[in-house]
């Protein structure tokens, strides 16, 4: 009940922050909706006052969120501040792209989850690899401009931007397919072997029963407690979809609440918001009814879990040398200025004196990326660091903490960083707190389950028949126990958050020009990725290193075996 409630205090503050947008922008209203209306009119007290008056802005904070509420039930989203138009038709036209969109990149998952699982629905063993983590790890703006250069600029197979037709779809589908897929090939391909050595297996075997018949069951076994999983895949692809239809300069929903978040068109990115939030949350219920029926009502209520993630196979030098890669690169541009502007050097292939070439107003690329990877690596850091400061503090509130954990993993980080820009503008520091905002989940659930095993620990019983108060077996023994295995759990997650950054800049709504940002610096070059595409991919690689070093450090950690908590005199060993 606890939870149920927490979750639906979590939506109600953030429908609350949608509908009190022009609000916390602290922007005019009822200038930008004069504007809108006629260049030339002179903006009046007279006539602003009869603006706000016609659509209730003059009421203050609580008046306008009821004014917005009691539009949004009688479906009016309001006028767009820029284009003086209704705002429902246009989300409506980007809702409808954007499902037929998300219908395809679905299919092209299914597809991928297939071809990564298959080694293992065929022999019983193995699993999705290197390939499938690493396919997983890349972000899917990434891949869109892969794909974007290679198969529509250099062999001209499919259409590079619009959307036209079938052929349109293709290179969007694929970015946003393959990385949902590799994630869901990943996670069959993880659960079945352990399904597969479970004692019904052998006794269907024993009985005769065919290896096409036991391998169905056990796909159908192992379905279930992934079901969640696949829904935040899905939930996923409406974040993920943002970057694509940018890239893809698709006319979707996600690319229409960016360009109503970069032009402050707030009614527009209402409306937008709003409709991707109720995506998220039907995927979310379509996916718990999913599981229920494949569960069956006997088995409704039972407490399937999700089978441990099989280590990838990782050679302990790999995090070391893309590690030491990284570094070298980063060190080498600190070295140089980024700021420097020689307009007779523009885009220069990589020469002695410009070892990656220059970008579009002859900066030195190398010096741009190195002091770009101290902004992005050390704002991730710092993001890190409240992350963990939430996961500790929201971990030992284990009922309120999951409620809220839904609300913030419902959210991707793109429709949290628009909403941070229009209420703050875009910048480095709403990037920052747009992804704290939502990143502390998983280190809350991992100090939940730290502080019930260490409570559940005898040594606490003897604390406290000794007279130890609560807080100093909090502060001595449970805290200890808890924070160093979480601390080196948020440690694994900077790379991750660090592309999430990127991603926000490269949206234009997180660090903004002349900053060195990696995500502004792949936004800026994609503009001339053919003329200079050294100098243009040089971020993309950066990123995509990035990338696999999540994927080896992760790997790496989990093929050490497990680790225990640092163990006080009096306090007996606690296994993470």
């Amino acid at each position: 009940m606890r939870a149920a409630l927490t979750r639906a205090a979590g939506l109600a503050a953030v429908l609350a922050l949608v509908g009190l947008l022009p609000w916390l922008s602290g922007k005019d209203p009822a200038l930008s909706l004069l504007r809108a209306r006629s260049a030339e009119q002179e903006p009046t007290a007279e006539a602003l006052d009869a603006i706000r008056e016609d659509l209730g802005l003059d009421a203050g904070p609580f008046g306008l969120l009821g004014h917005w509420a009691a539009g949004l039930i009688r479906g009016d989203l309001g006028v767009s501040w820029v284009s003086g138009s209704e705002v429902l038709p246009s989300v409506t036209a980007g809702l409808q792209v954007s499902l037929a969109l998300m219908g395809a990149s679905l299919a092209v998952a299914l597809l991928v989850g297939t071809a990564l699982a298959l080694p293992v629905l065929v022999r019983g063993r193995g699993g999705a690899g290197t390939l499938g983590a690493m396919l997983a790890a890349v972000p899917e703006y990434l891949v869109a401009l892969l794909l974007l250069v290679v198969a529509g600029v250099w062999l001209g197979w499919f259409p590079t931007s619009g959307w036209g037709g079938p052929a349109h779809m293709v290179l969007p589908a694929l970015a946003l397919g393959i990385p949902a897929g590799a994630l869901l090939g990943r996670l069959v391909a993880d659960a079945l072997p352990d399904a597969l050595d479970e004692r019904w297996v052998e006794l269907w075997r024993g009985a005769g029963v065919g290896r096409r018949a036991v391998t169905t069951a056990a796909l159908r076994r192992v379905l279930p407690p992934l079901i969640p999983q696949f829904g935040m895949a899905a939930v996923g692809l409406t974040g993920g979809a943002v970057a694509v239809e940018t890239v893809f300069a698709v006319p979707g929903l996600g690319r229409t609440a960016l360009g109503a978040a970069r032009s402050q068109d707030l009614p527009l990115l209402q409306g937008a918001v709003l409709a991707l939030l109720a995506l998220g949350l039907l995927v979310g219920v379509a996916s718990a009814a999913l599981r229920a029926q494949l569960l069956g009502p006997a088995l409704r209520d039972a407490a399937l879990t999700l089978p441990a993630a099989r280590p990838v196979r990782v050679s302990p030098a790999v995090p070391a040398v893309l590690g030491t890669l990284l570094a070298g690169v980063t060190g080498w541009g600190l070295l140089r200025d980024p700021y420097v502007i020689d307009t007779t050097a523009r885009l220069t292939a990589p020469s002695w004196a410009h070892p990656l070439g220059t970008d579009a107003l002859g900066r030195d690329v190398l010096a741009r990326l190195g002091h770009g990877a101290g902004s992005t690596v050390g704002t991730a850091a710092a993001v890190c660091l409240i992350g963990l400061v939430i996961g500790l503090a929201l971990g030992f509130l284990p009922n309120a903490a999951t409620g809220l954990a839904d609300i913030a993993n419902a959210l991707p980080p793109v429709i949290v960083g628009m909403l941070v820009a229009a209420s703050t503008g875009p910048g480095a520091g709403g990037a920052a707190l747009a992804v704290a905002l939502i990143s502390w989940p998983p280190l809350a659930a991992h100090a939940a389950a730290l502080a019930q095993e260490v409570r559940a620990s005898a040594f606490l019983s003897a604390q406290k028949a000794i007279g130890a108060s609560p807080a100093r077996i909090m502060v001595r023994h449970v805290l200890p126990s808890v924070a160093g295995p979480v601390s080196r759990h948020a440690v694994l997650r900077l790379p991750g958050i660090a592309l999430a950054l990127a991603s926000l800049g490269f949206l234009g709504l997180g660090a903004q020009p002349p900053s060195p940002d990696w995500g502004l610096l792949l936004d800026e070059s994609a503009d001339y990725i053919e003329r200079a595409p050294v100098a243009a991919l040089a971020p993309a690689v950066a990123l995509a290193l990035l990338a696999a070093l999540a994927v080896a450090l992760s790997a790496h950690t989990r093929r050490g075996g497990p680790r225990r908590a640092p163990v006080r005199k009096e306090a007996a060993p606690v296994a993470v």
